[in-house]
């Protein structure tokens, strides 16, 4: 089968960044079901591992994607809910070869039914974001709990990233929070009003003041997808006594003490960690993506694929990593087919 991969952790910039190649096709046991790959999406994950990590010991090639719509090809003897022919969608885990390939092995409980009524690459743009987001409002940051005395709000910084653009309309359509969304460029700040956020500010400038301007007073939630480290001092600043914060980047370390005297609860998001670990609520992974798709369906949540790079190849794999390391992506960046 065609794939992609690299023997090398290296820059995008480098020749052998990615390579075009061909692996065997795999083929499912236990609870693992064989998916034909239609569509991919890229997130910062796929260049921080490709930067970062080499081929397993043993292994010639790495290969990464985390994101995926395709057809079931094949089920492994102890899957119960999915048929072969059946459209899915799923984020994957990090622990095992990933779908930058025609074919690819999946434990069938974090994979959901592919929304109907989009295409591949609209689809392939949501399960990995969609499942942070819900991970982290409902798992992590518990919005359904008031912060008492607090705005029934959040401050999801980053509104328009991929995990930011999915978690606004998260936050929109599955609670009744008032959404504050940051945005600093006018593309950007027009692409998250869009989304639905109530009120968009400028993450270019200092934050606790422009949230406090609004007059609905300190934010309950603080969803922070990025430069948690450069907008801690104002996230102390403007978050209400006894609030929850909640971060999925990887700042080099911030002090925490800051938020001491709040007393905030401070909580990581990884929607790894359930296929990681094996936990045993797992398939709340296939639960979550069931219910994204029926929004979708409805018309409740839309997708926020928004640069479609053609084919699945070395080739444009390396344009869609450098989009997303430039720091300038809206939505998400798909690629879809193999040429």
């Amino acid at each position: 089968m065609k794939a992609i991969g690299y023997r090398t952790p290296s820059p995008i910039s480098a020749a052998d960044a990615f390579v075009d190649i061909e692996l065997p096709k795999p083929q499912p046991k236990d609870r693992d079901i064989l998916v034909e790959v239609k569509a991919i999406s890229v997130n910062p994950v796929d260049y921080k591992v490709r930067g970062s990590t080499p081929p397993a010991e043993g292994a010639e090639w790495k290969v990464l994607g985390w994101d995926v719509a395709g057809i079931v090809a094949a089920v492994g003897p102890d899957v119960t809910g999915f048929k072969v022919g059946e459209e899915v969608w799923y984020a994957g885990a990090i622990n095992r070869s990933g779908a930058n390939a025609e074919f690819h092995l999946v434990d069938e409980r974090i994979v959901g039914k592919k929304p109907s009524k989009i295409g591949w690459a609209d689809a392939a743009a949501l399960p990995l974001t969609s499942l942070t987001a819900w991970e982290a409002f409902f798992d992590r940051l518990d919005v359904k709990k008031p912060v008492p005395g607090a705005a029934a709000a959040i401050l999801i910084i980053g509104g328009a990233g991929g995990v930011g653009s999915i978690a606004v309309q998260i936050a929109r359509q599955f609670t009744s929070l008032t959404v504050i969304a940051t945005a600093s460029r006018p593309e950007t700040r027009d692409f998250v009003a869009s989304l639905g956020a109530h009120h968009v500010v400028d993450h270019s400038k200092p934050l606790a003041g422009q949230v406090a301007a609004l007059g609905i007073g300190a934010p309950a939630f603080v969803f922070s997808t990025t430069q948690t480290a450069k907008h801690v001092d104002d996230i102390a600043d403007l978050i209400a006594p006894q609030g929850r914060l909640c971060l999925i980047d990887d700042p080099s370390g911030f002090d925490i003490m800051k938020f001491k005297r709040k007393a905030v609860s401070i909580h990581h998001e990884l929607m790894f960690t359930r296929s990681i670990f094996q936990t045993p609520d797992m398939d709340e992974q296939g639960r979550i993506l069931n219910a994204m798709s029926s929004a979708v369906d409805d018309g409740r949540i839309r997708s926020t694929a928004t640069q479609n790079l053609g084919p699945i190849n070395a080739e444009n794999l390396k344009k869609a990593h450098a989009q997303l390391e430039s720091g300038t992506t809206i939505g998400k960046v798909v690629l879809e087919g193999f040429a």
